[in-house]
């Protein structure tokens, strides 16, 4: 939906003025936008797991469909490459390359550590778990 994702890069105020005008307009449209908010998790509502890793889950999403819409763009007509098309100055496009590609690197190596990270917590959890385990061991049966 492109209207979503618009609605979305100007964030919570932009979808709060739309149901107020959905609201005023066509009082349907405002409570399907409402309904729509709320389901989503787009203001905060409706959504149990961890905020934090919705909202980067949310982000890589956008990043790659992003990545999608320009990889079409690669090898099509009008001078589109890896960076874009061609500027005309050599070596601002190889700087552009240079950078994308440095970028690129970048995302990997974050999503990386945040793949640690997450490893990282699970594991203490899990040690924590099994330290309360050995300190309070379950009740055994009586043997008759």
């Amino acid at each position: 939906m492109p209207i979503v994702e618009k609605l979305d890069e100007y964030g919570k105020g932009a979808w709060i003025a739309f149901a107020v005008l959905g609201f005023i307009l066509f009082w349907p449209l405002g409570l399907a936008t409402l309904a729509f908010l709320f389901w989503s998790g787009r203001m905060g509502c409706g959504y149990a797991g961890d905020r934090y890793e919705h909202r980067m889950s949310r982000l890589q999403g956008k990043m790659d469909r992003l990545r999608e819409r320009m990889a079409g763009r690669e090898g099509g007509f009008g001078g589109w490459g890896r960076g874009g098309p061609s500027s005309g100055n050599r070596a601002f496009d190889e700087y552009r390359t240079e950078t994308l590609r440095r970028l690129e690197d970048e995302q990997r190596e974050f999503h990386d550590f945040l793949g640690r990270l997450r490893m990282a917590r699970d594991k203490a959890e899990f040690d924590q778990f099994m330290n309360e385990r050995r300190n309070n061991p379950p009740a055994q049966p009586d043997a008759a």
